[in-house]
């Protein structure tokens, strides 16, 4: 009952209209004053900022905030993976041979989630990791390794929360919201981003559309909290077994190895 509940109630909030309003609202110079009431609830810290907080004209651009170099350093080891973004490390483990992943006791489609079935083969055996990012988070987005872009492309129209209750409730928004996939190869294999859309905002921008990127290298950012799905091709990762899940990550820090097979 809650489950049907919960999905009506998004259906009836999450149009077009409602959400044309919200990122209209939060672009706008009438926006401006929560910026205070958004920080202190959220207990951002403010030395982070690449900016002064007066500056920033909306909500909008406190969302997609960029951060004073040194606050995020990349960690320096060649084969290290370095966390692309700020936020919890929800769930961790291996792409089923049925094409399948399991996060917080839902199964996902990794086939619908990518959109193409013999893309999808190289993936089949290795490793995933969940990474959500709440308001509170920095939005912005950054290379895990130095590699060769091979792909990118852009799936779904609708998003629905990736929250708690999102997750729970919701009709598997990992695999079915909008979200932009970018694929990213080095010496030891591929790796796969899904950088999926949260409720309202569907906005994922690119920031860099460059042919290769350098580890920690900004290449986009959400408009609003939202969720990165990393996948691994098989035998090219191990998990760092530093990390317990969930775990709050940031920026630059490892989270596991890239393997030279």
């Amino acid at each position: 009952m809650y489950q049907s509940f919960y999905r009506i109630l998004i259906e009836l909030t999450n149009g077009r209209f409602s959400s044309g309003i919200l990122k209209h609202f939060s672009q706008s110079r009438w926006s401006k004053p929560l910026i205070l009431f958004y920080v202190k609830t959220f207990n951002l810290n403010q030395q982070e900022f690449g900016k002064d907080l007066k500056t920033y004209n909306n909500l909008h651009e406190l969302f997609t905030r960029h951060l004073k170099r040194e606050a995020r350093p990349i960690t320096a080891e060649s084969s290290a993976v370095a966390c692309p973004v700020d936020g919890v490390l929800e769930d961790a483990g291996e792409i089923r041979a049925d094409k399948k992943i399991v996060v917080k006791g839902k199964v996902y489609s990794i086939e619908e989630m990518l959109g193409d079935a013999l893309f999808l083969e190289k993936y089949l055996g290795g490793k995933y990791l969940v990474l959500y990012l709440s308001p509170s988070h920095y939005h912005r987005i950054h290379a895990p390794i130095s590699g060769s872009v091979v792909k990118r492309w852009t799936l779904g129209k609708k998003s629905y929360p990736v929250n708690k209750w999102g997750m729970k409730y919701g009709k598997e928004p990992l695999s079915k919201n909008y979200r932009t996939i970018t694929e990213l190869q080095n010496e030891a294999g591929c790796l796969a981003m899904v950088k999926v859309g949260a409720m309202y905002i569907n906005s994922i921008v690119i920031t860099d559309e460059s042919n290769h990127l350098e580890k920690g290298q900004e290449f986009s950012y959400f408009s609003f909290g939202s969720t990165v799905v990393m996948l691994f091709e098989k035998d090219s990762y191990q998990f760092d077994e530093n990390l317990s899940i969930p775990a709050d990550v940031r920026v630059g820090e490892k989270i596991g190895y890239m393997r030279v097979v």
